[in-house]
């Protein structure tokens, strides 16, 4: 029973791997791909909590708390860029009306 449940929870959550991959390809804008790589952190980290939980493996909780961290760090660092940079074309589409 438990090898099919973990089965079930690993397929979906490829599922979703492959779905948030898509998005992370396509993704017209940035803000849209820095969402599909904190997806895809957030899927990474659900299988491996799946793994440790089925295969009795406590590392990998410890695994997914540094990539949680990571991706979470990482988020923050891409989104102040990416605030900064629409504040810098903002002031630069101000600059071009004035001349």
């Amino acid at each position: 029973m438990n090898a099919i449940v973990a089965t079930v929870i690993f397929g979906l959550l490829l599922l979703a791997l492959m779905l948030a991959s898509l998005r992370l390809v396509i993704g017209p804008r940035a803000a849209d791909r820095v969402v599909a790589l904190e997806v895809i952190a957030s899927i990474m980290i659900g299988m491996l909590a799946t793994y440790a939980v089925f295969y009795r493996v406590p590392q990998a909780l410890d695994v997914a708390m540094v990539l949680a961290l990571t991706g979470f760090l990482a988020a923050i660092g891409v989104s102040r860029y990416l605030v900064q940079r629409v504040v810098q074309d903002e002031r630069e589409a101000a600059d071009k009306e004035k001349k």
